[in-house]
Formats: structure tokens, C-alpha cells, sequence
């Protein structure tokens, strides 16, 4: 599809058109919020405990992979910026069941990130309202969510611009005060600071290298969602500039956020005093005697959380949007509004996030690392088919073609090889622990069920409209016709699209 102007649809739906309404600024702060929320200013407290001041080696690692991913998505988002993105991506280039599997399994990743999204927010109300339980603020935020991505995309880009600029300039602020406090020593407490926490409290790595090993799995679920880039792609005013300058800057900013920060805390307070009941960010503060800081961070921290389910609910409901129009989800969800939202995919996974409302009320001090761990399965399959479809791609592309990609992936060949090396290895790393074991188990149940779903619906769907347009295209011949009154035939069927 190529670029249109802003406000332009991108295509035909029922009821209304998806617009282009999306700036380089909008897209570079949706690719941020959806990356910089609950990974970091919740889960971050699991990674310090698993790998010590070695997380920070796991964190680089995770994010040299993600830029790898977010290269290859980029390559194709900028030669073919689609609706969909990479679901599609899949299916052109690895098959259908390919396709139907990474944009079912894309939407189960959004869908299963805002559970913890919305379990986090919970926990930050908590902070102030501990008396509430926690199931009434997951309600709460999930209808006024919700509300906001049924308005415009314009309103909903315009308001995580917001949402994920507090959040870039609190990390920013909280990196200054740190660095304020270990070298002035601010602050009333009786805590030992210093630079020396990274490696005097059982040394660097205290829990070895099966310690850094183990905090991938963490890791990778911080780093999810970063791949939403590649379904703004569909709204982007203008895919050949908007889309190289998010996946350049998003991957850097996110490591350095990541790394910096949890450097910081780590060096503050030892790594052995945060633990996982909240926030290693309010924790720290409150620890260092700040409890008017530990309150202003509290509300950072929920525009936090607020900002990545916002991001989770327009990254799943787009590409289901477009799943749609390849016949691989109900047709139901092609309505978009005169505003140009694809209002039905947006409720429907607004009455998927009520499970976090049950989950909440019924196991609230289990739920948020079942979530992560299935989180971090569903993520390394999306990146794992993004990395497979960019490969396929280019083995299909003569060496000009290839000479003119206008965002090629850098180190190919060895880079994505060496990333989808990487992401098989943490799948290892979920089934050996048992603590996560439980992400491969639904994970496989999981594609198992869309393989079937795939062969019962979708497939005889599309070979039920095969045999319509064959009938449609070869009439059936009249018996003892003269043969001058026969029409031609041509020796190729008509190109049929497949979902």
C-alpha cells in the first residue's frame, strides 16, 4: 500500500474508514509507552531479585535483540506499510496458518500484557488506598481505557503522546536525582549509597550466570509490545520516514531508559533490599527516608500503567481490524465509526480485559507472574515471526531488489540468525524453569487451538470462496455446443487472495 496523506483512509470497511492520523511524534511515544510501563516500574523489582546488578548485562542483551526485531519489522513496514503489519507479513511470506497464528497470537499478547498492565495499576492504588480491593480499580481503568481508543485515533495518539512524556521525563528526573543523591548523599536515611551496591552485596553477579539466564524471561516481557511500530504503520501520515525514525530511536532510548535506572536504583539502596510487593522505584525513595518523592513517583508510575494499556488496546484491536479484512476474524470487526476507530475490536478486548477484574478478586498475589510468563511466550513467537518473515522475504528478492530496500535490516544475514537463536534459547529458558513453565504449556495449547480453529474456519472458509469463484469463472459447458460458439479457455486459474 503506499503512503497517503493525513486523514486519508487506508481502506474500505464497513461502516467507515481507518485514517491516517498518526505523526512521527505520535508513533515514536505509542512505541515507548507500550515498551517503558509495567516491564520496568513493576517487573523490573522480579528481574533484580532472579540476576542481581546483572540484570543490567540481561537488559543490553534483550535490547540488542529488540533492535534486530524492530530492524526487520522496519524493512517491510517501509516496503509494504499495511493494516495488520506483520500478521500480514506472515502470511504472505511464510503461508496462512503462518499469518493467522502471529496476529491471533499478537492480539493474545496485547490482550495478556494489559492484564498485567491493569493488575500493576491496581497494585499502585494500593499505595494510597489499601483498604480498596484491587479488582474495583482494574474495573475502573479498563472502562475509562477503553472510552478513550473508542474517540479518535488522532485523541487516543495525542493522549499517549502525553501519557508516555511524563513518563520519559520522570525516568529523566529520577535518573538526575539518583546521581544527586549518591554524589550530594540528599536525603534522611540510614542506608548505605554508593556506586559500590553493584558489586559488594555478593558481588556483581551474586546468583551466577544461571542467574542472568534465568532474568530473560523478565527481560523479554519489559521488552514487549515494542513491536506495536510496525501495526502504526496502517495510521502513519508518511511509513517512509515515520516508521525509520521510531525503530531507530525507540530501541536506544528503551535500553538506555532500562539500563540507567535500574543502574541507579541498584546503586542507591543494595539490589538484596527490593523486593517484589511493589515498586523498586517507591520502595527506593521511600527506603531513603523521600516519602514526598515515593507519593509523586506513585503517580507517575499510574500514567504509566495508564499509558501501556492504552498502547495494548490499540495495538490488539488494529490488528485484529486487519485480520478481519483477511478473513481470518469475524467480519464484525471491520466496523470502524465516522471518527475512524475500529470501535468493535476496541470493545471486544475492553470485555477480554474483564478476566483481569476475576483474576484480580480471586489469586491477586499470584496473578501478575502467571501473566508475565505467558506474556513473554507470546511475544518471543510474534518476534520470532517477524524475524522468520523478513528472512523469507529476502530470499525472495533478486539481489536488486534487495539493493533497493529503502530500511534494510543491518548485519544480514547474521544478525536476524542470531536473534532467532537467541529467542529459541529463552523459550528453553521458560520450559526449564518451573516458575515459568507454566507459559509454554498454555503457550502450546494455545497454538495448538488456533491450528485447529485455522483448519475448521478459516481454511474451508477460503476454499468454499475458491470453489465459488471457480464456478463463477468456468461455467459449466453445453452439451453438443458448436465448437465455434465455445468461448477460449486460458491454461491459468485466476489469482485468488487467500486470507
Amino acid at each position: 500500500m503506499n503512503a497517503t496523506a493525513p486523514g486519508t483512509p487506508t481502506e474500505s470497511t464497513t461502516g467507515g474508514t481507518l485514517r491516517r492520523g498518526l505523526s512521527a511524534r505520535h508513533i515514536r511515544f505509542i512505541a515507548l509507552g507500550s515498551a517503558i510501563g509495567t516491564g520496568l516500574f513493576y517487573g523490573s523489582s522480579d528481574a533484580i531479585q532472579t540476576a542481581g546488578p546483572a540484570v543490567l548485562i540481561a537488559y543490553m542483551i534483550g535490547g540488542a535483540v529488540v533492535f534486530l526485531v524492530l530492524r526487520a519489522l522496519g524493512e517491510m513496514a517501509v516496503a509494504n506499510p499495511v493494516a495488520g503489519s506483520f500478521g500480514e507479513y506472515a502470511r504472505k511470506y511464510l503461508g496462512p496458518l503462518a499469518g493467522f497464528t502471529t496476529g491471533w497470537t499478537y492480539i493474545f499478547e496485547m490482550v495478556i500484557v494489559c492484564l498485567a498492565d491493569v493488575t500493576a495499576f491496581g497494585v499502585y492504588m494500593g499505595f494510597w488506598f489499601p483498604d480498596v480491593p484491587r479488582w474495583i480499580w482494574v474495573l475502573l481503568v479498563v472502562l475509562v481505557v477503553a472510552s478513550v481508543n473508542l474517540i479518535s485515533v488522532k485523541v487516543y495518539g495525542e493522549l499517549e503522546f502525553w501519557f508516555s512524556l511524563i513518563k520519559v521525563v520522570a525516568i529523566i528526573a529520577m535518573i538526575a536525582g539518583g546521581a544527586a543523591i549518591l554524589i550530594f548523599g540528599f536525603g534522611v536515611h540510614d542506608v548505605s549509597t554508593g556506586v559500590s551496591n553493584l558489586w559488594t552485596h555478593g558481588g556483581f553477579a551474586p546468583n551466577g550466570i544461571g542467574g542472568i539466564i534465568a532474568s530473560f524471561a523478565v527481560v523479554i516481557f519489559a521488552y514487549g509490545g515494542t513491536e506495536i511500530i510496525g501495526v502504526t504503520a496502517g495510521e502513519a501520515a508518511n511509513p517512509e520516514k515515520t516508521i525509520p525514525r521510531a525503530v531507530n530511536t525507540v530501541p536506544i532510548r528503551v535500553i538506555l531508559f532500562y539500563v540507567l535506572t535500574l543502574a541507579v536504583i541498584m546503586a542507591i539502596n543494595p539490589w538484596t533490599s527490593v523486593d517484589s510487593k511493589s515498586s523498586a522505584f517507591v520502595q527506593i525513595f521511600q527506603g531513603l527516608g523521600l516519602h514526598a518523592a515515593a507519593t509523586v513517583l506513585n503517580l507517575v508510575l499510574i500514567t504509566a500503567a495508564l499509558s501501556a494499556i492504552n498502547s495494548d488496546i490499540y495495538g490488539a484491536g488494529r490488528l485484529l481490524y486487519g485480520m478481519a479484512h483477511k478473513g481470518q476474524a469475524p467480519a464484525a470487526m471491520r466496523r470502524v465509526s465516522r471518527g475512524g476507530v475500529p470501535w468493535v475490536t476496541v470493545a471486544a478486548i475492553a470485555v477480554a480485559l474483564l478476566i483481569g477484574v476475576v483474576l484480580n478478586a480471586l489469586i491477586p498475589d499470584r496473578v501478575f507472574l502467571i501473566i508475565a510468563a505467558i506474556a513473554t511466550f507470546a511475544t518471543i513467537w510474534v518476534w520470532l515471526m517477524i524475524l522468520l518473515a523478513q528472512v523469507a522475504s529476502r530470499r525472495k528478492m533478486s539481489a536488486e531488489e534487495q539493493a533497493e530496500l529503502k530500511f534494510p535490516v543491518p548485519l544480514w544475514p547474521y544478525g536476524p540468525i542470531a536473534a532467532i537463536a537467541f529467542l529459541l534459547f529463552v523459550f528453553g529458558i521458560l520450559a526449564y524453569y518451573p516458575d515459568t513453565r507454566v507459559a509454554i504449556i498454555v503457550g502450546v495449547v494455545w497454538l495448538a487451538l488456533l491450528t485447529l480453529a485455522y483448519q475448521l474456519w478459516v481454511r474451508r472458509a477460503s476454499e468454499d470462496r475458491s470453489e465459488d469463484a471457480h464456478d463463477e469463472t468456468h461455467p459449466p459447458a453445453v452439451m453438443a455446443a458448436d465448437p465455434a460458439t465455445v468461448p477460449p479457455t486460458t491454461s491459468s486459474e485466476p489469482e485468488l487472495e487467500q486470507p
